[in-house]
C-alpha cells in the first residue's frame, strides 16, 4: 500500500505554527476562529454545500447617525433579518454627511435611515439633498426627534418616518415595507 503525503504547501497545524491542543500559535498567541467551519469543513455555507451558491443579495442598508449608541439601538432593534420573507440584512454605517454621500454614489442600497437628529448635518437635510441630486435615490427613512417633526419629514421628502424612541416593530415594518418597495 502506497501512502501519499500532502501537498508542501498545505496549511497543516504544524506548518502553520499552531498546536491544535491548546488553542495557540508557537509564539504562545491565543488563536481566535475567523469563522465556524460547518458541517463539511468551509466557513462559507454556501461553498460548504449548506446553502445554495445563488443565494438572493441581502437586503443592504445605510445607516447614518452621528451617535453610535443610536445606530446600535437601530442594528438591534431590526436584528438580522428584517423579514421572514426577506434575505440577511448587510449594513453600512456612517458617522458624516460626506460619507453618506459619497457611500450612496458609489453603491446601490435598498433602504437608507438617516437620524434627524445627528450633528452638524441632520439626516433631515441630509435626505432633502439626496433626494434632490440622486437619480433614482433609494427610499429613506428618517428618524425624528418626537412624532411633531413628522412635517419636517414630509419637507424632506422622506419615504417613511418614526420619532425617537424608537419601536423595535414598526422600525423592522417600516424598512421591511421600503426595502420590499425598492427590489419590486
Amino acid at each position: 500500500m502506497t501512502s501519499t503525503s500532502a501537498h508542501p504547501d498545505a496549511a497543516t497545524p504544524a506548518r502553520a505554527g499552531l498546536t491544535p491542543a491548546s488553542g495557540e500559535d508557537a509564539g504562545g498567541q491565543q488563536l481566535v476562529p475567523v469563522g465556524d467551519p460547518g458541517p463539511h469543513g468551509h466557513p462559507d455555507p454556501r461553498l460548504a454545500g449548506t446553502a445554495p451558491i445563488s443565494a438572493p443579495r441581502p437586503v443592504s442598508v445605510l445607516l447614518y447617525s452621528d451617535d453610535v449608541d443610536t445606530r446600535t439601538q437601530v442594528r438591534m432593534a431590526i436584528g438580522r433579518k428584517v423579514a421572514s420573507d426577506l434575505p440577511p440584512v448587510d449594513w453600512t454605517e456612517c458617522a458624516t454627511a460626506a460619507a453618506v454621500i459619497s457611500a450612496v454614489d458609489s453603491s446601490g442600497f435598498d433602504v437608507l435611515i438617516l437620524d434627524g437628529e445627528s450633528a452638524p448635518t441632520g439626516g433631515l437635510g441630509l435626505c432633502k439633498q439626496l433626494k434632490d441630486e440622486i437619480f433614482e435615490c433609494p427610499p429613506i427613512l428618517v428618524l425624528t426627534g418626537r412624532p411633531q417633526d413628522a412635517w419636517l419629514a414630509t419637507w424632506s421628502r422622506a419615504d417613511a418616518a418614526l420619532p425617537h424612541p424608537l419601536d423595535p416593530r414598526a422600525l423592522a415594518s417600516a424598512v421591511a415595507g421600503l426595502a420590499r418597495r425598492r427590489r419590486g
